[in-house]
């Protein structure tokens, strides 16, 4: 009887496993046009972001370029130990930090107030020309921007040194000066990429509700109000997704930027781990020590990409899944 049993439950599980797969496949064909769609995102992904998380094993072993990867002796974290007891890790990690968290401080906080700024703006064809202007140096390469940093402030030449040494007799070497290396990194910054970021948040802005500002207007909100308990809480979520965003990029303090703006007077201040891996692995040649490093930057960012989504949902917030 308790076989029986056993054979009528298996049985009758069978056509509710074989009906689950066809509502499945149903709903696949009905949006297999979006599928089609991701298609070559997913692609993307899998052919330049996960096939050559292969090349990690080059941080384990003692890489041979004619060896190859699989020939190549291997040391196990030897090359971990190498980059923490170097001498120059604790400076280029400690600049990294630094220079990280003044992006994260100063740079968020202008993109919403830009964006707050385009929201209250009524002209629609002077809020084109105003967007257009701001996010406009987003597309210009750092060469360019240094190219500009260069003729407003190289020393003895540049358009504001000449000018104050001509008005008040003095001209100081911005470029060259370790205290003012990492505010001009963060002043560049914010003139190239404020009006892009700007953008992300009027999106959001756009997907709050208009009726929320009717009924607040009803009941005598002024424009801050309105700001304060409508707009701010509905760009809220977004501001989370790209604070844990970018605190998962803290140990990439944009390698790009740096190196262009680097000289061997502001190595003290302005040297990031790009930069020393760079050296270390093109310079150098020193791959597994490069992939090493590669390695601890993508492991410090995932634990921070959790444990922030971790605390983001604890607190009320929305996290990233």
């Amino acid at each position: 009887m308790g076989n029986h049993t056993m054979t009528i439950d298996r049985t009758g599980s069978q056509p509710g496993r074989s009906e689950s797969r066809r509502a499945v496949w149903k709903s696949v064909a009905r949006s297999r046009w979006f599928y089609v769609m991701m298609l070559p995102g997913v692609l993307y992904y899998v052919v330049f972001c996960y096939l050559p998380m292969g090349g990690l094993l080059v941080a384990f072993k003692d890489y041979n370029l004619f060896k190859g990867i699989w020939d190549s002796p291997w040391v196990g974290f030897d090359h971990f130990r190498t980059v923490l007891k170097s001498p120059d890790f604790p400076v280029v990690f400690r600049n990294t930090l630094i220079i990280s968290v003044y992006r994260i401080l100063f740079n968020m906080v202008p993109d919403v107030a830009l964006a707050i700024m385009f929201n209250e703006i009524r002209l629609a064809w002077f809020k084109r020309i105003v967007q257009t202007i701001t996010y406009g140096p987003h597309f210009l390469s750092w060469v360019i921007v240094y190219g500009l940093v260069f003729a407003f402030f190289a020393p003895g030449s540049g358009f504001v040194t000449t000018f104050m040494r001509d008005t008040w007799g003095f001209s100081p070497n911005v470029l060259t000066e370790p205290g003012l290396f990492r505010p001009l990194l963060l002043a560049s910054d914010l003139w190239k990429n404020t009006g892009f970021g700007a953008i992300i948040y009027l999106a959001a802005m756009a997907n709050i509700n208009p009726e929320l500002y009717e009924a607040a207007e009803a009941d005598g909100a002024g424009r801050w109000r309105k700001l304060w308990h409508i707009t701010l809480p509905g760009i809220r979520s977004v501001f989370v997704l790209l604070l844990i965003l970018r605190l998962g990029h803290i140990l990439d303090a944009g390698f790009e930027q740096v190196y262009i703006f680097l000289n061997a007077r502001v190595y003290g201040v302005g040297d990031i781990i790009d930069t020393w891996v760079f050296r270390r692995g093109l310079e150098q040649l020193d791959y597994s020590v490069a992939a090493a490093t590669g390695f601890f930057k993508s492991v410090i960012g995932f634990v921070l990409v959790v444990g922030a989504n971790r605390l983001s949902k604890k607190l009320g917030g929305d996290g990233i899944w």
